[in-house]
């Protein structure tokens, strides 16, 4: 059974890079070999540590992209690279399969979902918010979990939306699922829109009406956060089933 932790709680321990994968062209991610990882409910993140040759480290928190299945005994974390971070762009850019990583996890035990909430879902993802919705909508295709999903995932533009061709592939397998994609500075060909910001005809029309009750998750930059947040609960969305969570520069 995984069980929610508090990071007083865990100890570091190294992980292992055992695969690299590009998934935009300012986003990659990191397949890990955690020995003795306890296992993770879909939502949860990790603190990863980096240290310098000088003693100087940092310290950043990535979501986990991975669903947990103990035979595969892997975690994945898919990193956006900020050019003025100070950990990203060391992970997008130089890591390397071999290479290890100090971590400690998981942690969080608010913004996850179980397969035993029985309430539709609305996933609301702005940029790489998509990450822990991302584990959400893999543990529910790998459970077989009859609740249906339905994603709003926006992005800048078609070449920014990481795990798009998976999203197509499981939204063309299952019918539970469905994913609506917002272009903010520019479309595909033939898109029937033109660029736009989740708004509430956006909301409205893609995500579930208020007296489904759905569980909500929204995950992005603050500022997309708080206006899809915003957007929900006047629309009628219970603001206690509206989970948020947000992220700055790393």
């Amino acid at each position: 059974m995984v069980r929610a932790a508090l990071p007083g709680r865990l100890s570091w321990r190294a992980g292992t890079v055992s695969a690299v994968r590009q998934e935009t062209p300012s986003a990659r991610t990191l397949v890990l070999e955690i020995p003795d990882w306890p296992g993770h409910l879909p939502g949860q993140h990790l603190d990863l540590r980096l240290t310098a040759e000088d003693g100087y480290s940092a310290q950043r928190s990535y979501s986990i992209a991975s669903d947990w299945s103990a035979a595969s005994g892997q975690v994945e974390i898919t990193i956006q690279r900020l050019d003025d971070g100070e950990v990203s762009p060391y992970l997008t850019d130089v890591v390397e399969p071999g290479d290890q990583i100090e971590l400690r996890g998981p942690i969080g035990g608010w913004f996850v979902w179980r397969a035993t909430q029985p309430a539709p879902v609305l996933l609301v993802a702005g940029g790489s918010g998509i990450v822990p919705l991302m584990a959400m909508i893999r543990d529910r295709g790998r459970r077989r979990a009859r609740q249906p999903f339905r994603l709003i995932y926006s992005v800048r533009t078609p070449e920014d939306a990481c795990f798009a061709d998976e999203l197509r592939r499981r939204v063309r397998d299952d019918p539970g699922l469905d994913v609506h994609f917002v272009y903010t500075r520019k479309t595909p060909d033939g898109w029937p829109t033109p660029p736009k910001r989740i708004d509430v005809a956006t909301i409205n029309s893609h995500g579930w009406p208020p007296d489904f009750a759905p569980d909500v998750f929204v995950c992005g930059p603050t500022s997309f956060v708080e206006t899809a947040a915003d957007i929900l609960v006047a629309l009628g969305h219970d603001p206690k089933k509206v989970r948020t969570e947000r992220f700055g520069g790393a």
